[in-house]
C-alpha cells in the first residue's frame, strides 16, 4: 500500500486492490472496503461487463491509460493493473478524490 492506499508499483504501471459492487445505481469509486478500493459499477456481473466497467473507472480516476483485471475476475475482490501511471501518482489522485479515508 502506498500512503495507506491499496496501490503498489508494477513494472507496467500500478496494481490496485479493488472491491467491486456490480449492479449499482451509479459507477463510482466510493472509498475503501477491507483494505481495497470500493468501486460501484452500474454494469451487471455477467460476461465481464462489471470487470470492464471497474477497470475503466479506476484507470480514469488514477489518470492511467488502461486498466485490466489480472486476478479475481469471478470475485468481488479483484486486482487491477492500470498502465501509464506510477504508484505515487495514483496515491496522490486517490487522496484528491477520496480525502483521508
Amino acid at each position: 500500500m502506498n500512503g495507506g492506499w491499496p496501490v503498489r508499483a508494477h513494472p507496467d504501471g500500478v496494481l490496485v486492490e479493488a472491491w467491486v459492487v456490480p449492479g449499482a445505481a451509479r459507477t463510482e469509486i466510493v472509498g475503501l472496503h477491507d483494505g481495497a478500493l470500493r468501486v460501484r459499477v452500474s454494469a451487471p456481473a455477467e460476461g465481464g461487463k462489471a470487470n470492464r466497467a471497474a477497470s475503466r473507472v479506476v484507470a480514469r480516476a488514477l489518470g492511467g491509460r488502461r486498466g485490466e483485471v489480472i486476478a479475481g475476475a469471478g470475485s468481488r475482490r479483484k486486482q487491477l493493473l492500470v498502465t501509464g501511471v506510477t504508484a505515487d501518482a495514483a496515491a496522490e489522485r486517490l487522496s484528491q478524490l477520496l480525502g483521508s479515508q
